[in-house]
């Protein structure tokens, strides 16, 4: 599915980080999982060509989107691949109609016919938050805008999902409703998805392969379900590998 080398440093005057990494995803849901500035979302960013790496390539099944080397780098609208930000990244002048519409009509939220109305619409009512169409995102819950922007991600005919800790500011029994309602949903659209978390939950959910960061360096666990079986909790599975590391 996903093929990725990817180089980039950052130089500041009193810290210094290089993101390294390199594998290959070969199954559909992915998670990359490790302490916060370990550089997954940076990977992610990369990925989605929001961030230019300084070397390295990133190619989806045949597809390059990025060589340094042969000097590709398609721009973000290119690519295809629906990011959810961890910070939801709302246009707060748009309704929610508006903004999970937004993939089909670009920054004229007036023009919202009725074709891309009704595909809007159903993608709410699959999150249910269909009633909350004509919100304004400063009116809604923090758990309300994760969907809003969920659902955003799913509905730009997305080839990839990139979804940055996407049930961080959900209660406990809402993030496991949810969780499982993605789950469903990826399976329908048949959509590829990684996902970056710090909840062993969702590695349990989601990880059909493990990439574990730590330092900006990645370790990879191809087949994550027989690795957990040995282990009674995904709390010590996780841990037991990050040691090994």
């Amino acid at each position: 599915m996903l093929a990725l080398r990817l180089v980039k440093e950052f130089y500041h005057p009193h810290t210094h980080f290089r993101l390294d990494v390199e594998y290959r995803f070969q199954k559909d849901n992915a998670v990359l999982f490790g302490p916060s500035g370990s550089g997954k979302t940076l990977t992610m960013q990369c990925i989605a060509g929001l961030a230019m790496p300084d070397f390295g390539y990133v190619r989806i099944d045949d597809q390059t989107l990025f060589d340094s080397k042969a000097h590709i780098a398609l721009p973000v609208q290119q690519r295809r691949i629906g990011y959810m930000f961890q910070d939801y990244a709302l246009f707060p002048h748009m309704t929610v109609m508006q903004n999970v519409a937004y993939a089909h009509t670009g920054c004229l939220p007036s023009f919202v016919g009725r074709q891309e109305k009704e595909r809007a619409k159903a993608m709410l009512e699959r999150f249910g938050i269909g009633h909350l169409a004509r919100h304004l995102p400063e009116q809604l819950s923090g758990g309300q805008r994760q969907r809003v922007a969920l659902a955003r991600a799913c509905n730009a005919d997305p080839q990839l999902l990139l979804l940055d800790e996407p049930f961080s500011a959900l209660d406990p029994l809402l993030r496991q409703r949810l969780r499982h309602e993605l789950q469903e949903l990826l399976l329908q659209l048949a959509v590829p998805a990684i996902v970056i978390t710090h909840d062993p939950a969702d590695v349990d959910v989601f990880a059909q392969e493990l990439a574990l960061y730590a330092d900006g360096r990645a370790h990879l666990v191809p087949n994550y379900a027989q690795v957990r079986s040995q282990f009674a909790t995904a709390d010590d599975c996780l841990r037991y590998l990050q040691q090994a590391m």
